[in-house]
């Protein structure tokens, strides 16, 4: 019950403010794992943004995290002024990362079949990651700079300025 654990949707923006949902409710992620609302207690106003669960690389704070009914929804900052905060949005962006997991501290239990379901938990991180615990703990979505809208509008500008 002491050992830290590892689990957790995900959007991000140009300006490093990312969005969403680190553990969603109904269903256990792929270790059995079933965390049941109520069960967060959060260590800490400000969590930690890690990537892939490495204390040494910090990228940002989660300043907002509330439970609704479809599960742990949080929101936060990239430290955009780090090279490896810019790094990880990119790869956000891309789509090459595009999960979250929590890193939390069991505090009560119990076992129901084959599935462990988590009443209490101590909430310590939550990490971007390339492969979550849980399967539907994703981005939710991306503000990107979208390349062919702005190739576009280049276009019908150019073809209006013609034109004229």
């Amino acid at each position: 019950m002491d050992r830290l654990e590892i689990k957790a949707t995900l959007s991000a923006n140009d300006d490093g403010t990312i969005v969403g949902t680190a553990w969603p409710f109904g269903e256990p992620d792929t270790t059995g794992d079933l965390i049941v609302k109520g069960a967060f207690n959060f260590v800490s106003n400000e969590l930690p943004v890690l990537f892939q669960h490495n204390p040494a690389d910090l990228i940002g704070t989660w300043t907002d995290a509330a439970e609704t009914t479809d599960g742990l929804v949080v929101k936060g900052k990239l430290h955009m002024d780090q090279p490896r905060a810019r790094t990880v949005l990119g790869m956000v962006k891309s789509g090459l990362v595009s999960g979250l997991s929590i890193g939390f501290k069991t505090k009560s239990s119990t076992q129901q079949g084959r599935n462990r379901v988590i009443a209490a938990l101590d909430l310590y991180e939550i990490s971007v990651v390339r492969n979550p615990a849980h399967p539907r703990a994703r981005i939710t979505s991306a503000k990107n700079y979208d390349t062919a809208e702005a190739v576009a509008a280049v276009i019908r500008r150019f073809t209006a300025a013609s034109t004229n």
